[in-house]
């Protein structure tokens, strides 16, 4: 199929139903018989994923995989940033896919090796790299197979495990993963002195840390505050101490770093809104940092539940959003007026609230629904 998709007269048809309706296409008959309809269509699919996830592959000749290798794929905004992080003279990845990271991530590195089972799925990745002008060894094995017959030494080992189990279930304990990162992490580090993991956002931290062996570093990463991924860093020596770091690209917000285990010594302080609140980002909250942030920012929380926090004066550097504010009464409320509705810990939702005040959505305004130690507040932002 790889060769006979990239005709002209196919590629002009894919670009030309870039907007199609493609359950409509599906219904219709191919009209170049050496390829079928649903080829055509998974072309068409691929090219409209790239365009906002990948849009290096948006180039003649590129040949995109089914629908699961693109799910499954990291965005191209989420490589280059890990990118920065590595360098060296060997790189592999273990569990290539369709090579997104693999391709930004050994960016800085003279060698270059891929390892993945689907045979037609690295013929893809070959032909992509080919008409990238970029180079790699290109092995299809099983990762478990290549280990065992596996002679050389990395300066970094990558790997991106799959999480739908047999059933095609999503999973996210490191035993239940293909493969199974518990049963492997000794021969990794026996043959490099780095192993980068990625993992899922919804993955717990303290668990990572209680199962797998010489974490060095922790990565919770987001795009414009979507938890996209948590990639952790193991190294061949034991680390004193593991850093931790929330990072949300494409955002004008800074990053923050920390050390795992300071959240257990940090404390926070409360008070009733003052004239700035803060809102931190979802790496925050995912890393579940909510005394060290009140600590580390001098911010006082509202609630022991409540994650947003307040001062009189507006501290810079927050990882999150920070609105000057006022509290308000419910009746001060005027219907169908227009806000961007936000609920933290409060009974109602943000379609509850909007119902029961007649509101609409949108606007430069925002109405928080929240709660302090002393009940439920409504701020308005000033």
């Amino acid at each position: 199929m790889e060769i006979q998709i990239l005709n002209k007269d196919i590629q002009n048809y894919i670009n030309a139903n870039l907007k199609a309706d493609l359950h409509s296409l599906l219904l219709k008959k191919s009209p170049f018989p050496e390829v079928s309809m649903q080829e055509i269509v998974q072309q068409i699919k691929g090219k409209l994923v790239a365009q906002k996830k990948f849009p290096f592959l948006l180039k003649d000749g590129i040949i995109f995989p089914p629908q699961l290798s693109l799910e499954q794929s990291s965005s191209q905004k989420t490589a280059v940033y890990k990118a920065q992080l590595l360098k060296g003279k060997k790189f592999i990845d273990l569990t290539s896919g369709f090579g997104i990271d693999a391709y930004h991530l050994s960016e800085n590195f003279d060698e270059i090796t891929l390892v993945e089972q689907n045979p037609e799925l690295l013929q893809i990745v070959k032909h992509n790299w080919t008409i990238l002008d970029k180079k790699g060894n290109f092995i299809n094995n099983k990762l478990e197979d290549f280990l065992n017959q596996n002679q050389d030494i990395f300066d970094v080992i990558y790997l991106d495990p799959a999480r739908r189990n047999y059933d095609k279930n999503k999973v996210f304990l490191l035993e239940d993963l293909s493969p199974n990162i518990l049963e492997i992490q000794d021969s990794l580090l026996s043959i490099s002195k780095q192993v980068v993991i990625k993992l899922s956002p919804l993955i717990d931290l303290k668990y990572l840390v209680s199962v797998l062996k010489n974490i060095s570093r922790i990565d919770v990463i987001a795009v414009k505050n979507d938890v996209k991924e948590v990639v952790v860093f193991l190294s061949q020596e034991e680390a004193e101490s593991i850093q931790c770091h929330c990072i949300n690209l494409e955002s004008e917000e800074s990053d923050f770093r920390f050390w795992f285990g300071d959240e257990e010594n940090a404390h926070a302080q409360y008070s009733e809104p003052e004239k700035f609140i803060y809102i931190p980002n979802n790496t925050v909250l995912k890393a579940g940092i909510f005394n060290l942030i009140s600590e580390k920012f001098n911010l006082k929380k509202l609630h022991p539940n409540t994650h947003i926090y307040t001062s009189e004066i507006e501290m810079k550097g927050f990882p999150g959003r920070i609105m000057e504010i006022e509290v308000i009464d419910s009746k001060l409320i005027k219907k169908k007026s227009q806000f961007n509705l936000i609920s933290k810990n409060h009974p109602l939702k943000p379609e509850e609230i909007k119902k029961k005040y007649n509101l609409k959505d949108g606007g430069n305004e925002y109405l928080i629904f929240t709660q302090s130690k002393k009940g439920k507040l409504i701020l308005k932002s000033v």
